[in-house]
């Protein structure tokens, strides 16, 4: 069997899926989009899993995760729905719930956060409000685990006896009753044909929902005459279609709540929440606020316990591949083989690895953010600038963590509300300066800017961020034409962080990052060592400067000479620099045979000031790590457009290099 859990955003279905399933969960991406898919067995039961469908307010076809819901159920048949709704905010979160009875499945309705309701001196008939809505309704608390058996018990019951809701119509007599009864009359046999409820499919029609029209195959006769239907209930009400379906159910949900529900008084929590939010959503504040707090955030983990996690980690790789450099030795294994699984596996995957701590430190920052409710104020707080550029406020998170690594900063873009919205954010996110170019950064300024080390730094930040407005703007006027989505954000109240939650996120990432690490990453790695291994007769070289990577670094060469640099070690140092941007510093050591605290003197004898310039701009502008080109071709859901995303971010870096470069040349 196979429930459906559907609700709005931060009504506590998460809470409530993790629950039901505990750790038994996988997530995937539903069929054709981004969105995630999170599939758990239910616990104590038998072939019994429950998706958790994307946080929604109402069934239309807007965004990715309306879509989504309204296919999946359309399509995949769930055998019931678990319908969560917040029993704080019960007029809101019903309008979603009636649009679900009109699908006609066997449904239960889950009433979370009755504890806050009763705290605060509310109450709700239940039996009253099941009676009015046809459907059985069970009162719960998600984060204490109250009422989670007797839902589970309901919603096992309502689907193996296949109960379905026994009200769905919700107008009273006139233009609009009319109009709805009209067109079910009309698409009856097109709808039980296609296996699609008639009241839904009514509803959606009058809504101009033209997929369901397309699934009823409707001809143009029927279709007119169901317009003629629509534009007279128009005309008889005074409103407009969809208005006057909302108006209808609002109607609707108000007779339902004034006969089971007494209100609560203001909630503590809401009292807290609006004081909290007097500084933190201020019109001044907000903003140097919310740079104090990422800047936190970024310093915790990137300098104290990612950085501390991730070199006790790299120091226990160390130690792993010493012990099994010794006993490869000792055992005698062909040097090929020794050198594929020391050089290339150990130490291309191992490398990668390292970097576990600092995305699982980084994401239990940021699950707290989010459990909290902040990360909503963020998004309202920067939607107003970003919607500037064509993105909304959903999109300054993982721009932010972009700053700190490229790969959770694509991984965070799964919180966007639109498919457009998210490939825009994935496309500009590499433009944000990663921690792993520091190295670069901090070589080439101490070797040919010691006294202004400081400013050429925060110089190229300020760049990144400068390309990546530059192309939000292009992109928005040609590949991603259109506005973003409808700025549509409820600001919860601020509750502390579920322990659980937060530590599913971070055991969630963690494996999703270790399956990539040893798939996509291992092969890349592999790859790199062979070609630095050997030549093109596949012999073993005994200097890297005879191997197919400098043959490369050759052919490349000619390519990168109007940028100021045409050494064959450049190239081939960028190259590398596709396994891990560090390696670009350690190969040119490698290649120009010279160690770490002498290796800004060999540099200056590659390049000039200003070709140094014009290097620094182009690794700060081109294609990320292997790590993160996994993560933007899982998230974008194909190959072909993560090798667009490659190629469009290199053909930028070498155009701003040049420009950089030539301009630099004709001033100097």
């Amino acid at each position: 069997m196979i429930f459906a859990l559907a609700g709005n955003q931060n009504c506590g279905k998460t809470t409530l899926f993790n629950q039901l399933t505990g750790s038994n969960q996988h997530v995937g991406n539903f069929p054709g989009v981004t969105v995630d898919q999170k599939i758990g067995e239910i616990r104590g039961q038998k072939d019994c899993s429950v998706v958790d469908l994307p946080g929604i307010y109402s069934i239309r076809p807007y965004t990715s995760e309306e879509i989504v819901t309204r296919d999946f159920i359309l399509n995949e048949k769930p055998d019931g729905i678990i319908n969560i709704v917040d029993a704080t905010n019960i007029e809101r979160n019903l309008y979603l719930t009636l649009q679900l009875i009109e699908m006609n499945i066997p449904m239960v309705l889950a009433l979370n956060m009755m504890d806050e309701m009763r705290n605060n001196g509310g109450t709700v008939d239940i039996s009253r409000m099941s009676e009015e809505l046809g459907i059985p309704v069970v009162p719960i608390s998600a984060i204490k685990n109250e009422g989670i058996e007797e839902l589970l018990q309901t919603a096992l019951h309502v689907a193996r006896d296949r109960q379905y809701p026994q009200i769905y119509d919700f107008c009273p007599s006139g233009p609009v009753h009319r109009c709805i009864h009209s067109v079910c009359h009309q698409i009856e046999d097109h709808a039980e044909k296609a296996g699609i409820s008639v009241r839904f499919a009514a509803t959606k029609l009058i809504e101009g929902d033209a997929s369901i029209a397309e699934k009823l195959s409707l001809d143009q006769n029927e279709l007119e005459l169901i317009e003629h239907s629509i534009i007279q209930m128009e005309e008889e009400h005074g409103m407009d279609r969809n208005a006057a379906l909302a108006d209808m159910r609002y109607d609707f949900i108000e007779k339902v709540c004034s006969a089971t529900v007494i209100k609560p008084q203001e909630s503590k929590e809401h009292l807290r929440s609006v004081k909290i939010d007097s500084v933190l959503t201020n019109k001044y504040l907000a903003i140097p606020i919310f740079i104090v707090v990422m800047f936190l955030v970024f310093y915790l983990t990137f300098n104290v316990f990612g950085a501390f996690l991730s070199d006790l980690l790299a120091a226990g790789i160390d130690w792993v591949t010493a012990v099994v450099d010794k006993a490869l030795t000792a055992y005698g294994i062909n040097p090929v083989v020794h050198s594929l699984l020391i050089d290339g596996v150990f130490a291309g995957v191992g490398s990668v690895l390292s970097f576990l701590p600092i995305i699982v430190v980084l994401f239990f920052f940021l699950s707290i953010l989010e459990d909290t409710g902040y990360m909503a104020r963020i998004a309202f707080v920067m939607d107003k600038l970003l919607r500037k550029i064509g993105l909304s406020g959903r999109s300054i998170v993982p721009l932010l963590v972009g700053f700190g690594c490229t790969v959770p900063a694509v991984m965070a873009t799964r919180t966007l509300s639109s498919d457009r919205d998210r490939r825009m954010t994935i496309l500009l996110t590499p433009f944000m300066s990663c921690s792993a170019k520091i190295p670069i950064y901090a070589v080439f300024a101490a070797a040919f800017f010691p006294q202004r080390a400081a400013l050429v730094m925060i110089g190229l930040y300020a760049a990144g961020m400068l390309v990546g407005i530059l192309m939000a703007l292009l992109i928005g006027k040609t590949v991603f034409r259109g506005n973003p989505v409808p700025f549509v954000m409820e600001l919860p109240n601020y509750r502390f962080p579920s322990a659980k939650s937060v530590f599913l996120l971070m055991w969630d990432k963690a494996k999703d990052f270790l399956q990539r690490a040893f798939t996509i990453i291992f092969v890349a790695t592999v790859l790199i060592w062979f070609l630095q291994s050997f030549d093109s007769r596949l012999n073993v070289v005994a200097d890297s400067a005879d191997s197919l990577l400098a043959m490369m670094g050759h052919w490349l060469a000619p390519i990168f000479a109007p940028l100021g640099f045409d050494d064959w070690r450049i190239p081939t140092a960028l190259i590398t620099g596709f396994s891990a941007k560090e390696a670009v510093v350690s190969t040119l050591g490698v290649l120009t045979g010279t160690s770490m605290e002498t290796l800004g003197t060999a540099l200056t004898g590659l390049f000039t000031p200003l070709s140094a310039i014009s290097f620094l701009v182009f690794t700060l502008l081109y294609t990320p790590c292997m790590a993160a080109i996994a993560a933007v071709k899982r998230e974008l859901g194909s190959g072909v457009l993560a090798g667009c995303v490659v190629v469009l971010q290199c053909v930028v870096a070498w155009a701003a290099a040049f420009l950089v470069y030539q301009g630099l040349c004709l001033l100097f």
